[in-house]
């Protein structure tokens, strides 16, 4: 072998490496402004590399997505933790409920994986079911300490967040970054039980706001994990 190869091997690693890089910047930026259904092919130009490149490091969708989010996914998860030791259970479920919604308006990437599913993407699966496992054992909690209704499932609480979480980037783009507290204050007053809760923060949608909210929401596409350049 000459000293040229020899020397040709670790360049060619390194530039893969950098590859590797520039196209998890890329797909960060790019997830973070149009979500999960944006264009491979985008991602790859704005890395400045190929379609065949973003391929070669990242064969699907899911594998891409799973390489950009693993560590906010893996937060989410220890926010659950700290929620699951607080010595109230109200103030637990409120409190991780306020991590995860401020997750979901920084961008549109985490809310997609937080909301809908998108399937091969492993530690999704993983933080869903700490997710429900989170809910449950706070619900369970709560019910003991007379905090929540009686009535009220795990599947309540996720179905009342996913529909609004889902909501969330229609709501901050069309009014404040933190409008979001605003609604979920309300979902968690209707858990309640007991005495009447505190005032909701920030103000009410004006009819404006609330229609150019219905009108960002729109449709969002549902794409499977496998491979496409949109």
């Amino acid at each position: 072998m000459t000293v040229g190869a020899r020397e040709g091997a670790p360049r060619q690693r390194r530039d893969a490496r950098r590859n590797r890089e520039l196209l998890l910047e890329a797909a960060h930026e790019v997830f973070t402004e149009q979500g999960l259904d944006a264009p491979l092919d985008v991602i790859a130009r704005r890395a400045g590399v190929g379609n065949a490149t973003l391929y070669r490091h990242f064969p699907t969708r899911a594998a891409l997505v799973d390489a950009v989010f693993r560590d906010s996914l893996t937060g989410t998860m220890e926010a659950g933790e700290r929620a699951r030791r607080a010595p109230d259970a109200w103030a637990g479920l409120t409190g991780y409920l306020d991590v995860v919604f401020a997750a979901l308006a920084a961008d549109r990437g985490s809310n997609d994986l937080m909301t809908t599913h998108l399937r091969g993407v492993d530690s999704l699966e993983a933080v869903h079911e700490h997710n429900r496992r989170t809910v449950d054992a706070l619900l369970v909690r709560c019910r003991d300490e007379g905090t929540v209704r009686a009535d009220v499932t795990t599947e309540d609480v996720l179905f009342g967040l996913a529909a609004l979480g889902r909501a969330v980037p229609a709501l901050t783009a069309a009014t404040a970054p933190d409008a979001w507290r605003r609604p979920l204050a309300l979902f968690l007053a209707g858990l309640r039980t007991g005495p009447a809760s505190p005032p909701l923060p920030a103000p009410a949608l004006t009819a404006a706001e609330l229609g150019e909210v219905l009108r960002e929401l729109g449709p969002h596409r549902t794409r499977a994990g496998g491979r496409d350049g949109g």
